[in-house]
């Protein structure tokens, strides 16, 4: 007898599990946010820059907005994803997001471009990014949520990879207009089908648990039942969270102004392109092997280490305009970039458990934004004020070494 019930409980766990449709279609959503990102919009700034007739510390504003909405959007976001899931989000954001970027093609001014960016491009990636998709995959995974978030994480590294020569030959070929019109295009089929008809809410939704397990997790909680009051709301108050924020403001700003930085330094654009090339590959290559460590090792510790890494590859880059050392510097720097999502999500996920994560991702988010807001132009107004990057990159290299220090002090919140 218990010889039968172990080989039905293998079969049961054998058969394929929707939660990798799931991923499937967090891949293709993570692709399309990346149209949207700072390494994307990066490519853009000289050329539109130029053709908008602003500065670079005024064209970061853009990020800037783009970031404080995103903030403000969370907390709505996230409680309508505990209740709805991620379904009608996803494929109305896609609408959106999408109709934006087809708008983009068409701004006369930058105060057009940068309303089609803020009121339908960041509204839209709100609805359908990685918070929404990272949140869907934590409460489909459990045993293996390192893994899933790593493969769904493969989608934006996979498009960042080829986003910078792309962009780059399709500005070259198209203009920059046609360029975002394609975008748009893209986006619509990326995002609005798969999402609209694959999407589900939670694996109990369709009689299944997380992993395709045929037993409950153990020591994790279970899903709320409809009048439940049972939440971990308690835990929103715990300071953990404000320690890592800090990093946010040199990442967001290195992202839009890296191809900047390296084209100022005599290389030629498509030189610029590659390096953002090797930071997307090291972050679509490695989430794999940081999923897998997370769900073994003490995610803080691995979470110090990423910092670490981020630093000693800006260092490296820093230290001489040559080409090996460029390349070496932000080939670490991508390795630490690749650490970010997994851990992040890794990290609110088993603190927090699967019930009311969307509303706690979306308190958490109005913090780590904030500091992300002011990346961008605070890497272009200090270029604007001293013309060059070295004093922005040397106080973000700064925040990552404080960062992996504070990170030591993160544990679990308590009730």
């Amino acid at each position: 007898m218990r010889f039968s019930t172990r080989a039905a409980q293998a079969t049961h766990e054998s058969k394929y599990f929707y939660g990798w449709t799931i991923v499937a279609v967090g891949f293709l959503a993570h692709i399309a946010s990346a149209f949207s990102i700072s390494s994307t919009l990066s490519v853009f700034l000289k050329p539109l820059s130029s053709d908008l007739g602003v500065s670079r510390g005024v064209f970061s504003l853009i990020r800037t907005g783009e970031i404080l909405i995103g903030a403000l959007a969370a907390p709505v976001v996230g409680p309508l994803l505990d209740r709805y899931g991620g379904r009608w989000l996803m494929a109305a954001g896609g609408v959106v997001c999408g109709t934006g970027f087809l708008l983009l093609g068409q701004a006369r001014g930058f105060l057009q471009f940068l309303l089609f960016r803020w009121l339908l491009v960041s509204p839209g990636d709100a609805l359908m990014g990685q918070m929404v998709v990272n949140v869907t995959i934590s409460r489909w995974f459990v045993r293996m949520r390192g893994r899933a978030l790593a493969l769904v994480s493969m989608g934006h590294g996979l498009a960042k990879v080829a986003m910078p020569v792309l962009a780059a030959s399709l500005i070259v070929s198209m203009g920059w207009r046609a360029t975002w019109v394609l975008f748009g295009v893209l986006t619509l089929a990326l995002v609005v089908g798969p999402s609209w008809f694959f999407m589900r809410r939670r694996p109990e939704d369709m009689g299944l648990l997380p992993d395709g397990s045929s037993a409950q997790i153990e020591n994790e909680a279970p899903v709320k039942k409809a009048g439940s009051t049972r939440t971990h709301s308690s835990a929103f108050n715990d300071v953990a969270w404000s320690r890592r924020g800090i990093a946010h403001i040199g990442v967001s700003g290195l992202n839009l102004h890296v191809f900047a930085f390296v084209s100022d330094q005599g290389h030629p654009e498509m030189v610029a392109a590659l390096v953002m090339s090797i930071i997307a590959f090291m972050q679509f290559s490695t989430p794999m092997v940081w999923g897998i460590l997370a769900e073994r090792s003490n995610i803080a510790r691995l979470i110090m280490a990423k910092f670490l890494i981020q630093a000693m590859g800006i260092l490296l880059a820093l230290s001489t305009p040559a080409l090996p050392s460029l390349y070496a510097g932000f080939f670490l720097y991508g390795i630490g970039m690749g650490a970010s999502s997994i851990l992040a999500e890794m990290i609110w996920a088993n603190y927090f458990g699967r019930v009311s994560l969307g509303k706690i991702r979306g308190l958490g988010s109005l913090l780590t934004h904030g500091f992300s807001a002011g990346g961008a132009p605070f890497f272009g107004f200090l270029f604007d004020f001293t013309q060059s990057y070295s004093l922005s990159f040397s106080i973000f290299i700064g925040l990552l070494f404080a960062s992996a220090f504070l990170s030591l002090f993160l544990r679990p919140p308590k009730k």
